[in-house]
């Protein structure tokens, strides 16, 4: 199982890129906590569904608690900038996995923190953009893993319905 966790996000922007990344990288659930994205999406209507065909039959649900979604057999992930962090290039991925991040304008708590199995974070000069974040991790976990991608087959499926391009070979 692997699953995403949102500590109280705020932007609708965010949250909907999430999800497409979450469809890009075979996410099976999201979850976030508190109040502001609702509230964000309630007072702004018409803001641009970025979600996309993807990520339609992942569940992003609303949760009082992110540890409580965790199985037992599930590692509590926490990426976060924190000093005694272990930097994601050297971080190896469990099979079964719950990754928290925090929200875009705070950081995950200290409680959370102490409760998680390992704490990661990604070597940058400055702080990224939660849905950025989020894209880098998962891919981080897809490069690292047994999982066989590089074929035609997965290029046709993914690529955009105006895409036809082909490299030929010289």
């Amino acid at each position: 199982m692997l699953s995403v966790g949102l500590l109280n996000p705020k932007s609708p922007d965010n949250v909907g890129s999430v999800m497409r990344a979450a469809g890009n990288y075979a996410v099976d659930a999201v979850y976030y906590t508190g109040s502001r994205y609702p509230r964000a999406l309630a007072s702004n209507p018409g803001v641009a569904n970025t979600r996309r065909s993807i990520s339609i039959n992942i569940p992003l649900s609303s949760v009082n608690s992110l540890i409580e979604q965790a199985s037992e057999n599930t590692q509590i992930i926490c990426v976060e900038l924190a000093e005694g962090a272990i930097s994601l290039p050297e971080y190896q991925h469990p099979e079964n996995a719950l990754y928290i991040f925090g929200p875009e304008d705070g950081n995950i708590s200290q409680a959370i923190i102490d409760k998680a199995d390992a704490v990661v974070y990604i070597p940058t000069h400055g702080c990224m953009n939660l849905a950025a974040t989020v894209n880098v991790l998962l891919y981080d976990r897809l490069a690292k893993s047994s999982q066989s991608v590089a074929d035609n087959q997965l290029v046709r499926k993914s690529r955009d319905r105006n895409n036809n391009l082909k490299v030929r070979c010289k």
